[in-house]
């Protein structure tokens, strides 16, 4: 009877480590698809009854804690009931459920919604990694760069293959259309001070990228209550102190510092978030290595939105 106690042992110490293995957090790469995009998942309490899970992903894009989560036989499983069609509020909520194994310390996953016959779509998720860096002022300012040189659209991409970029230069301003491509710029930076003038449209809806990662919301809200998805915020992720926005059509400014995980951003003069923690990838998020340089990006799919001056100031030792 000892020995074969010893041998349920053995047996299931293995396996609750291997469940504990899901625990962290894990950027994510959507794989085979025209648009680069990026999730975030954060697992706890794998290998106990009290697993909890967190995900940034679509469609919606917040940060939502995942109702349903659990790990069997060696396999993660969640799922959110959502519109996953992107059609009305009205429309009946399908249930998304995300599967993934661990395979070399990476999630080799899939996502399907149950009822479509759409192939499910791999995704692969890496640890998120520990960035040390910090806004303690030992950074210096290096040569600033320009990134919009009031002419054409040298230096950036769209973010989506085989799609209409849908945006013009005229009078010096950078324009977008209806549904237009996001951009995304050729270089990329990791510690940097930023700098944008833009204009927004009544009622219409932005977003700069920082990295590729984070998204800055930009949003017709002058006078509402701030909150994670008002302008200022980091999307989804970090209220801002209050609501500094101007009325929609007068020009606004962002200053931006991000340092590591350290995003300190100064709107219309204003300092709403100051060293906030970057916690991971938001909604906007095209590329997932958190660990290095990436790119601005500028959210073109939402509404109207124009810009005069982007200037990018990295920050070196």
């Amino acid at each position: 009877m000892y020995k074969l106690a010893a041998l349920l042992i053995l047996w299931i110490v293995p396996a609750a480590a291997a469940d504990q293995d899901f625990n962290g957090r894990w950027d994510i790469t959507v794989l085979d698809e025209s648009r680069e995009r990026a999730w975030w998942l954060e697992v706890s309490g794998a290998g106990t009854p009290a697993v909890k899970g967190r995900f940034v992903g679509a469609p919606g894009g917040n940060m939502d804690d995942i109702p349903e989560i659990a790990v069997r036989n060696g396999e993660l499983v969640f799922s959110f009931l959502r519109g996953f069609r992107g059609g009305t509020r009205e429309e009946k909520p399908m249930k998304g459920v995300w599967r993934a194994r661990l395979v070399s310390n990476e999630l080799n996953g899939v996502f399907a919604v149950e009822g479509l016959n759409d192939p499910p779509v791999k995704w692969l998720g890496k640890r998120a990694p520990v960035i040390k860096d910090r806004d303690d002022g030992s950074w210096r300012e290096g040569k600033p760069v320009s990134l919009f040189n009031g002419k054409d659209l040298v230096g950036w991409r769209t973010m989506i293959r085989n799609r209409a970029i849908g945006w013009t230069v005229k009078d010096g301003l950078l324009t977008n259309e209806p549904k237009a491509n996001n951009l995304i710029s050729e270089k990329k930076f990791w510690n940097f001070r930023l700098h944008v003038d833009y204009r927004v449209a009544a009622k219409s809806n932005s977003g700069i990228g920082l990295r590729g990662r984070y998204e800055v919301q930009i949003l017709d809200d002058f006078g509402r209550e701030p909150n994670t998805h008002t302008s200022g915020s980091l999307y989804s992720r970090i209220v801002p102190a209050f609501n500094a926005s101007k009325p929609a059509g007068e020009w606004q400014t962002y200053d931006i510092t991000l340092i590591g995980r350290q995003v300190t951003i100064v709107h219309n003069g204003k300092t709403v978030i100051e060293k906030g923690e970057v916690e991971g990838l938001t909604a906007m998020g095209h590329d997932p290595n958190e660990g290095e340089p990436g790119p601005l990006s500028l959210q073109g799919d939402h509404g109207p939105v124009e810009f005069r001056t982007i200037v990018v100031t990295p920050l070196v030792k």
